[in-house]
């Protein structure tokens, strides 16, 4: 499972021009899931993304979390995240296929929810075509992915 968090002013999501979701000051994560995916690799991005600091405190750099603010979370399903290239032309076989990764990824909002507060939670539309508006902070972008449960972690922090 894979995420791409950006630390933003502000995010929202629309869909034919309609706003799906919105957010303030918080995270916008972009979440990719792969067909070997289960609720492992959701229990590991979930306890990483709300403990990441990300944060500023007092002008120190990197003191604080989404959580320890009390910020929101605006997270959107991201197939193209788990893609190879064939050529020029890129190819997502790797991505879990519709239904299953619709449920996987309920699964890792409701633990979201679970794990700090639902009201902070918010997403866009599952397999809609959708524009994401992003106002960056920083800019900070860091690239999150649960290990890979057939071989050792190598040089991954729990």
């Amino acid at each position: 499972m894979r995420a791409v968090i950006q630390r933003v002013k502000a995010a929202k999501v629309t869909v034919l021009d309609e706003l799906v979701s919105s957010i303030g000051p918080g995270l916008c994560v972009l979440v990719g899931i792969k067909a070997s995916d289960t609720v492992t690799d959701v229990e590991y991005l979930v306890r990483k993304i709300l403990a990441l600091r990300l944060f500023e405190e007092e002008s120190k750099r990197w003191q604080k979390s989404v959580k320890d603010l009390n910020l929101e979370l605006l997270c959107v399903s991201q197939f193209t995240l788990y893609h190879r290239l064939k050529g020029n032309k890129p190819d997502f076989s790797a991505a879990m296929k519709g239904e299953e990764a619709q449920q996987l990824y309920n699964h890792f909002l409701d633990r979201l929810g679970q794990s700090y507060d639902s009201s902070k939670i918010k997403d866009g539309k599952f397999g809609a075509y959708m524009q994401v508006h992003i106002e960056n902070d920083g800019p900070v972008t860091i690239n999150l992915e649960s290990p890979d449960q057939k071989q050792p972690d190598e040089g991954v922090d729990k």
